[in-house]
């Protein structure tokens, strides 16, 4: 079987500079991040997007330099976006654009996200969503502003999640980090 360029790359900084696959995997992670915070900086700031902090702040919580991993946190995430838009879209239908709603919905939020949705990981992503959801309403003074400004960010969010769990699984084929038998060290713990 032939070793991939990737598995021979990592093997030989193993050797080289004595690191663990944890070592490995912290050094991907890195250059996950920063490759996928590249993609996501240009591509918004070409359509004029001049502020995306919310798609780069996404884009770190979705990635993983675990394949599996990262998958599931773009799943988890999502969902809880989804729960999160949703919940504060219908508490600015049913109670406008006041202030008086924002902790009330993020209660809310917090027992669907927690009793009905059920994913608890990523589940603090729900109260997020709603709170970027009412309070862009309550500081444009207006519902339909404010659902425009949250539809935006919440946009960001999904795009980061996706860019996010696209370039960890592309790396983790690109640079594929083979287990070593007993390896139990930590990026924590570099040398």
């Amino acid at each position: 079987m032939r070793t991939r360029p990737g598995a021979a790359y990592a093997e030989a900084l193993i050797k080289r500079f004595g690191w663990s696959e944890m070592h490995l995997i912290g050094l991907r992670f890195a250059i996950n991040v920063a490759l996928a915070t590249t993609i996501v900086w240009n591509l918004l700031q070409s359509i004029g997007d001049r502020n995306p902090i919310w798609a780069i702040a996404s884009m770190v919580a979705a990635s993983d330099p675990q394949p599996v991993e990262a998958r599931r946190m773009f799943t988890c995430r999502l969902a809880n976006v989804a729960v999160g838009s949703l919940a504060g879209l219908v508490f600015l239908v049913v109670g406008g654009a006041e202030d008086w709603i924002l902790p009330l919905a993020l209660g809310v939020t917090v027992l669907v996200s927690s009793y009905v949705v059920r994913i608890k990981t990523m589940w603090r992503q729900a109260p997020i969503t709603a709170a970027v959801v009412i309070a862009s309403a309550i500081d444009s003074n207006s519902a339909a502003i404010g659902v425009r400004q949250a539809v935006h960010k919440v946009a960001e969010v999904v795009f980061g999640c996706l860019v996010g769990v696209i370039v960890s699984l592309i790396m983790s084929r690109v640079w594929l980090i083979q287990p070593s038998a007993g390896d139990t060290g930590s990026p924590g713990g570099l040398r």
